[in-house]
């Protein structure tokens, strides 16, 4: 009897596109074990699945899409033999660079219609009559540079905001009447977002005739998937952070603080196939249940020569 188990040199299993990895196969047995080889395989793929909201139940269910092959590393540890009793340590490692013909590496991502992952596999190749021991872990991956451009260091590009009645896009002119006056104000200070660091800002209530019950700030993934019935797209909340509680004094500048989720949210992807965009919503719900929301596209960027332990 035999167990494999994997264990890479890094806590948290993190490492920047281009580093080396490296690690060690525990190979446990009783008695000894003769084997006709181990090899270690190291592959990252881009998952694609269609929403069924897009393009119906059945065929989300049968249309499948076949993965993209981001990275494909196999190393032999271990030539055919015979392993001791005990417990075995077999080293390995190998660069973290992308299969060539493929869109490149991208940043580890756990979407719900697109994800990307990396997985390394051990597999220990036993007789024609006796099942190939095999034991898998994932690693994640983040990718310097994807995403940015020389132009995003040299300022930020501010997004300011004012909201009014008038503003609002999903309201009849004729209903107006009907909705609450108010007058609220602000900006995102960048809307070209490092993902190491937080999107910030500032919101003001300058007046409001009804009651704030709440203000909030949604995280929201949209995701594009070609099909061969045209492009599913889907938008879902990653995260909602409430900035303020109750009504807000008129005229106080209050601040927004959001730190990006790690491997909820990725540098902005767009490839011929699939797409990842990120946007902000802030929600001001009245107590009366109005509820005013704003949308801002925002754009996510890995910047080059970060180390992981400073992201």
């Amino acid at each position: 009897m035999a167990t494999l188990d994997i264990r890479v040199d890094r806590v948290g299993g993190t490492y920047m596109s281009g580093e080396t990895v490296r690690g060690v196969v525990l190979a446990t047995t009783k008695g000894g074990c003769t084997h006709n080889g181990i090899v270690v395989r190291a592959e990252g793929a881009v998952a694609l699945q269609l929403s069924p909201k897009a393009v119906g139940i059945f065929e989300a269910f049968y249309n499948t899409i076949k993965p993209l092959k981001l990275l494909a590393v196999e190393i032999p540890i271990v030539n055919e033999g015979k392993l001791p009793d005990g417990t075995t340590e077999i080293p390995f490692e190998f660069d973290l660079v992308s299969k060539p013909g493929s869109v490149g590496l991208l940043e580890s991502y756990h979407g719900v219609f697109v994800s990307v992952s990396y997985t390394l596999t051990v597999e220990m190749t036993r007789g024609m009559f006796q099942k190939n021991v095999v034991e898998q872990t994932t690693f994640n991956v983040m990718n310097q540079g994807q995403s940015w451009k020389p132009e995003f260091d040299e300022e930020q590009q501010a997004l300011p905001f004012a909201l009014d009645p008038q503003t609002l896009r999903n309201v009849k002119k004729a209903n107006l009447q009907h909705v609450p006056q108010f007058r609220i104000a602000g900006q995102l200070d960048s809307y070209t977002c490092d993902i190491a660091k937080p999107l910030t800002g500032n919101i003001r209530v300058e007046a409001c005739s009804q009651k704030i019950k709440s203000i909030e700030l949604q995280l929201v993934r949209v995701e594009f998937c070609a099909a061969a019935e045209g492009v599913a797209k889907e938008a879902t909340e990653i995260q909602n952070i409430q900035i303020a509680d109750g009504n807000i004094v008129e005229g106080l500048d209050i601040p927004l603080y959001m730190i990006f989720p790690r491997w909820f949210t990725c540098p902005t992807l767009v490839a011929n196939n699939f797409k990842v965009e990120f946007e902000v919503n802030l929600v001001v719900l009245l107590e009366d249940n109005h509820q005013i929301t704003e949308n801002f596209p925002i754009k996510l960027f890995r910047r080059k020569g970060i180390e992981v332990s400073a992201c």
